[in-house]
């Protein structure tokens, strides 16, 4: 009779994948994160990629990973260390080893640890057979021998085979962790279904690889992780940029509006594009441009003729689509840019997360050109501000950035899905002529200070389009030097009067007191934990995150005054610091800086507070 081996019931556990690029752990972590998010777990995932298209089989630039928290508890980053390694090579082992919790279990392909492939590591000694892993259970499985094995029937190619070793591989931590397969066997069926030879490969490979840790008894224990207890609702798993492009969607739908989204490839932004072309009977067009500036100037040629324009790129994108960006400021129509940020300056780290060109949005054009800049702080929440970016662009008649970042473009969680009765259309009026009267491009609303959209062509609407500065309310072309002085004033009040029209900040925890985090974008996560933490244990620590960067919420001033210190913790040098001290005056200030191509962990956000009080 088999042994019954016993189970323990875990809160939560991270678990990271790591191996060659080309062995599959985006797949691999996908896969489970599928699963433990249809098994009604809370998850978050710091998917991390090499920084190289191609790094050499079994070096360290080529390691790919995914990390995944799963919990029956509300988690709001991927985990801080794993408590699990699952390794595909001696690389991976190298790279991650120092992340693993004292005591984590390693989970190793021992069929990689060869001569060739520890030198190719940088290792002196098999760290398998010396004192490397003294510290940490270690679980040895030859994934390559076993997977060969259990496809040694199969019809494909012997380089195929090799290729499911990360199925065996996650077959046997869904067994450790009572995950179902029920989802992944549909997904491979769907995936190749014209390739039927390799879907059976790979479902051979994976029931072997739970087979494997039910009847080998590897394991002194099988883990549970139970449903989180979450608000009801139909939820989805979804990543940032998934839900930008569903937000560009309803953006359409909610404005009765065609959107052109032209762009230009670039990681880490690129995956929009990809969700947005199947999409095209939802009023959205995909234009792939031969470059960024053409990519800007069909967007902005967009909103000219009267529709949406949406643009979309990374930091070295902006640079090349500013110029267009700038005409947009001056003939003050719709457009939005879309910056996934990574890691800079110039190609700088492609695949990896940065927050370094908020600096770049708000001051990177020649001459005056304020623009409104949103930010989202979570993956589902890009669906929101990708909408109000919308929103705030075609009232305001003005460019309006919405900033992401690779952690939050790539990273994915649980999303309610809204009620589409619940969202709020998006109210476009265009200009009319008037007949007896000629139509003045540059009169404006005297709430919003916007100018009226004119569609091209259409009689009596006639006017005038440009760089160059404009005359008052006529739309002439103007050298005046007066004229020129009010044009600016009225464009940067313009921006300014959204804090009109913005939700006021919020603070969480005490509304006053000695110290305040204040955060933007993809930093919510961690701080909000760490934050959390803290005040449990009895510290006297608030929060407050920005979602709106320019203008700030009209209340900011306020809420900074009531704390002793605001400490700024950011993916940059310290540009939401910089901003904040040159717009609050007396406000004492200090950042929190990191620019490691990695999100902030909580406990990075814990000792930056106490290393204050």
């Amino acid at each position: 009779m088999p042994v019954q081996i016993p189970e323990r019931e875990l809160d939560s556990v991270t678990i990271r994948f790591a191996g060659d690029s080309g062995d599959g752990m985006q797949l691999t972590g996908d896969q489970f994160t599928d699963t433990s998010a249809l098994m009604g777990n809370d998850i978050a995932t710091l998917p991390d990629f090499p920084a190289e298209i191609r790094a050499p089989q079994g070096t360290l630039p080529g390691v790919s990973s995914f990390q995944i928290q799963f919990s029956r508890n509300e988690v709001f980053t991927a985990g801080d260390a794993p408590d699990v390694l699952v390794l595909m090579n001696s690389a991976a082992l190298k790279v991650n080893l120092g992340d693993l919790v004292t005591g984590g279990l390693v989970v190793v392909n021992s069929d990689s640890f060869n001569e060739e492939n520890l030198k190719k590591a940088g290792w002196k000694s098999n760290p398998l057979e010396d004192n490397t892993l003294r510290d940490y259970s270690v679980l040895k499985v030859p994934f390559s021998s076993l997977t060969r094995n259990a496809l040694a029937q199969s019809k494909i190619k012997p380089s195929e085979v090799d290729r499911c070793k990360n199925f065996f591989a996650l077959g046997l931590v869904f067994w450790m962790y009572g995950r179902t397969l029920d989802h992944t066997v549909k997904w491979v069926q769907e995936k190749f279904a014209k390739k039927p030879e390799i879907a059976e490969a790979n479902l051979m490979a994976l029931k072997a690889g739970y087979n494997y840790g039910d009847i080998t008894e590897t394991m002194p224990h099988r883990f549970f992780v139970r449903k989180a207890d979450i608000r009801p609702g139909t939820y989805r798993k979804i990543t940032g940029n998934e839900a930008t492009a569903l937000g560009i969607v309803a953006a359409a739908q909610l404005s009765g509006k065609e959107i052109l989204y032209g762009t230009y490839p670039i990681t880490p932004a690129s995956n929009i594009l990809h969700e947005l072309s199947k999409r095209k009977n939802f009023s959205v067009k995909t234009f792939q441009a031969e470059d960024e500036i053409a990519a800007c100037g069909a967007a902005l040629g967009a909103s000219f003729g009267g529709h949406i324009g949406i643009t979309a790129t990374s930091g070295p994108g902006i640079c090349l689509k500013s110029e267009m960006i700038n005409l947009a400021v001056m003939v003050e129509l719709p457009l939005v840019i879309l910056n996934v940020q990574r890691g800079g300056p110039s190609t700088g780290l492609p695949t990896k997360t940065e927050q370094s060109d908020l600096l770049q949005v708000m001051f990177g054009r020649n001459g005056d050109s304020p623009v409104a800049v949103v930010a989202a702080s979570t993956p589902s929440n890009c669906f929101d501000y990708t909408l109000e970016a919308v929103r705030i662009a075609v009232k305001y008649m003005t460019p309006v950035f919405f900033l992401s970042d690779g952690y939050l473009a790539n990273g994915a969680e649980p999303w309610n899905l809204p009620k589409i009765e619940n969202l709020t259309p998006i109210k476009i009026e265009h200009a009319r002529p008037v007949d007896g009267r000629p139509f003045w491009p540059y009169v404006r609303d005297e709430k919003t200070l916007a100018r009226g959209w004119a569609y091209p062509g259409t009689p009596g609407l006639e006017h005038r389009i440009g760089g160059i500065e404009k005359a008052d309310k006529t739309g002439a072309v103007s050298y005046d030097p007066e004229n020129h002085h009010r044009m600016t004033e009225l464009r940067r009040d313009k921006i300014r009067r959204i804090a009109e029209d913005i939700p006021r900040a919020e603070v969480h925890g005490d509304q006053k007191g000695k110290t305040l985090v204040l955060g933007w974008g993809g930093t919510y996560g961690a701080i909000y934990a760490a934050v959390s933490e803290l005040r449990k244990e009895g510290k006297k620590v608030s929060s407050c995150h920005l979602n709106y960067l320019n203008p700030f919420p009209k209340n900011l001033g306020e809420i900074l005054k009531n704390f002793e210190t605001i400490l700024i913790p950011e993916l940059n040098m310290g540009q939401l610091l910089f901003l904040i001290r040159a717009e609050f005056e007396g406000v004492r200030a200090v950042g929190c800086n990191k620019v490691k191509g990695q999100p902030f962990k909580i406990r990075e956000i814990r000792q930056a507070v106490e290393e204050l009080r």
